[in-house]
Formats: structure tokens, sequence, C-alpha cells
């Protein structure tokens, strides 16, 4: 019996580079935002619990969305070896009984 092919999705490092790049610069100009607005200072410390809540949370869904497709993979090459399994031992000019 064969083993399916699998085929490992993997970003470019280009992509990678451009993924942290926007994050570090998002987080930090929104920073910047906060630390100069023109408040007092615990509503600069509200808005930036609240950015830092958001970016955490953004993480912990993205982790979790993550993991769910990687699990969701898993479960579907189970039932395709299940089948292949079923389909090898499967002799169609075997009587039944």
């Amino acid at each position: 019996m064969s083993r399916p092919i699998v085929v490992e999705e993997k970003h470019s490092s280009a992509w990678a580079a451009q993924a942290w790049v926007s994050f570090v610069l998002s987080v930090g100009v929104t920073a910047m935002g906060i630390w100069f607005l023109p408040a007092d200072a615990w509503v600069k410390a509200f808005f930036g619990m609240g950015l830092l809540f958001s970016v955490g949370s953004s993480i912990s869904l993205a982790k979790t969305v993550r993991d769910q497709h990687e699990a969701e993979k898993l479960t579907k090459r189970i039932d395709d070896a299940r089948v292949s399994q079923y389909i090898a031992g499967h002799d169609p000019l075997k009587p039944v009984g």
C-alpha cells in the first residue's frame, strides 16, 4: 500500500519578514499614538491596556485557528488511510458470505 504524499505548506522568508515587520510597525505606531495623545495618564494607560489585550487575544485566536486546521488535516489523513485500507482489502471477485 502506498502512502499519500503530504506537501508541507511553508511560507517564504520574505513573507515571514513582511508579517513580522507589519506586526511590529503597527503595534509600535499605535503605542506612539497613545504615548503622544493629549490626555491624562490614566486615559493613556487604559488605551495601552486595550492595545496589549488586543494583541494578546489576536495571537491566541491565530493559534487556535491554526491548531483546529491542523487537527482537521490529521483527521482527514486518518479517514483517507482507513478508506485506502478498506479498498486495498476488497476483492470484487470474492463471493459474499
